[in-house]
């Protein structure tokens, strides 16, 4: 048994490769695979010749300290930036050069480090323009109402609604966002996300700005996400205790280059993080 194994009490599954959890939760096999990913913007290298992959059904974190390179790493997953080397490779297949509402139509959605709602619409209108990708029906029927896009409404609203219900916001559903507490806003713009019924969530600063109540509400939706849909989550988190509570596993960047790839306890002990965070003595 390897130490990943150890420390986060799986078993192999030799069908995919993948494990199953301590408290039962199935990892299968490489959902994505990042391969020598290097992004620049002009003269800055922004990200450095990185190699990591996402598995299905885990709770993978991307940390590092600030300017390390994460959101860049997102917005490269997500179809914002396309790398000057290395490839991506989703489900098995290299992926070409998209973008973002390509990058979500096959599956992928995220929030955002700044919250990106319609803050004049109301939280039940933004969760709904989650949907987006599985309506089907013209602008003309969708202006009618009719037929088609009648029914696509309905069956949309039907699956917003659960969300909502899933994400305790019934009694804010019909309030402007605009409205509402920034801890809540947060927790719409998850719902919005869900709404695309995504294989893989991405999540960039989920907990950022929040108080110990809300991180602790968060922190069980996310968990909740994974196991009781399913959904392969990758985050980017500064909450250190939030990390090794919620991850499987953990990629460290600083200064764009990977520092450290395992599961919480082997980030945690591991020398170049420790200096990356906490900084190094010199003579």
């Amino acid at each position: 048994m390897s130490l990943a194994e150890q420390v986060l009490g799986h078993e192999r599954d030799n069908e995919d490769g993948g494990w199953i959890t301590a408290d039962g939760r199935q990892i299968g096999a490489v959902m994505m695979e990042m391969k020598n990913i290097t992004l620049r913007f002009g003269g800055v290298v922004a990200i450095k010749d990185i190699s990591f992959d996402i598995r299905k059904g885990e709770i993978r974190a991307i940390i590092g300290p600030n300017g390390a390179g994460k959101s860049s790493m997102l917005n490269v997953i997500s179809g914002f930036y396309n790398p000057q080397e290395g490839d991506v490779f989703y489900l098995g297949e290299k992926r070409p050069k998209m973008r973002p509402y390509e990058v979500a139509r096959q599956g992928i959605a995220r929030t955002f480090q700044n919250i990106a709602l319609f803050e004049g619409m109301s939280v039940l209108d933004n969760v709904m323009t989650g949907r987006l990708n599985h309506m089907k029906a013209g602008v003309l029927a969708q202006a009618l109402w009719k037929g088609r896009a009648e029914r696509e409404e309905i069956e949309n609203r039907e699956k917003v609604e659960k969300i909502i219900d899933f994400l305790e916001i019934q009694n804010i559903r019909k309030k402007p966002v605009g409205s509402l507490p920034y801890g809540l806003k947060k927790r719409v713009e998850l719902a919005r996300a869900l709404a695309a019924e995504p294989s893989l969530l991405l999540l960039d600063e989920p907990m950022a700005g929040m108080n110990v109540e809300e991180k602790e509400d968060m922190s069980r939706f996310i968990l909740d996400v994974n196991d009781e849909f399913g959904t392969t989550i990758a985050l980017i988190e500064h909450d250190m205790g939030v990390v090794m509570d919620l991850s499987d596993r953990v990629v460290v960047m600083d200064y764009g280059k990977k520092i450290g790839d395992g599961t919480p306890d082997e980030v945690r002990n591991n020398q170049d993080v420790i200096d990356a965070y906490l900084g190094v003595a010199h003579d």
